[in-house]
């Protein structure tokens, strides 16, 4: 094994490792709970500097999106292009493992069959198999004044119920403002949100589309979306891992 080899080898373990070292018991509580449970860290301050310099590297994208001009928010975002960066490929492989249990329980009391596999290469084959071959990795910078309407990350017929995002800044030093917002469509009740400020370098893991919620007719399927709050001052980058590609 070469020097480079070996060296990646050792990050990719690092990462694992973090992954591993969280409280995912505590997670999955919070998930049933809020639709939503914080993680990590995952990445050291200087992964998030490097991560979120990329945004200027054009080369590193497949494509761009301003929020504003489709009238999704005030800000932009980009899509990773392959090859991604490591942090981003050994993230998903040490945290997929971890929200299948909690996808599967999740179907299970919904009445629905889960389609995914253990690995997820293979989860990601059926994707494309199915026409779902656009990466979803994403790079998302916002500034003052900018925001993200709420909305659902889905893509095609392929979905994984959860996802993650990754705050690369220090919020009240490098921005003020940017909370993650959580909005829940409750059967039969008023509709409840949930604001969360993510600490730099760690994950938040949320609901993708619907969650199961218990009622007095048994369990249903509450949908969910999800969104930015105003950027009041400062600049707020966040890595987005979500767990199906794109149509």
């Amino acid at each position: 094994m070469s020097e480079r080899e070996s060296s990646q080898r050792e990050r990719a373990l690092t990462y694992h490792d973090r992954v591993q070292a969280a409280d995912w018991t505590r997670v999955a509580t919070e998930l049933d709970e809020l639709g939503c449970g914080q993680v990590g860290p995952l990445l050291e301050p200087e992964e998030t500097k490097e991560i979120a310099a990329l945004y200027g590297d054009d080369d590193r994208f497949r494509s761009t999106v301003d929020m504003a001009r489709h009238r999704f928010g005030q800000g932009d975002y980009r899509y990773f292009a392959e090859p991604f960066p490591e942090a981003v490929v050994e993230l998903k492989r040490a945290l997929y493992p971890r929200l299948l249990p909690v996808a599967r329980d999740w179907w299970t009391r919904l009445g629905r069959e889960a389609p995914w596999p253990d690995d997820l290469d293979e989860w990601l084959d059926m994707c494309h198999a199915a026409g779902q071959t656009k990466s979803t990795p994403i790079l998302l910078r916002y500034r003052e004044g900018d925001w993200n309407a709420l909305h659902r990350d889905l893509y095609g017929e392929l979905v994984f119920p959860l996802q993650v995002v990754i705050n690369l800044n220090d919020p009240g030093v490098d921005h003020t403002g940017g909370e993650f917002l959580l909005y829940e469509q409750r059967p039969r009740a008023q509709s409840r949100g949930t604001a969360t400020l993510i600490p730099h370098g760690h994950g938040l893991v949320f609901t993708t589309r619907d969650r199961p919620v218990r009622g007095a007719r048994g369990w249903s399927a509450a949908p969910v979306r999800h969104g930015v709050s105003v950027i009041r001052s400062g600049e707020r980058f966040t890595l987005a891992l979500v767990f199906h590609d794109a149509a």
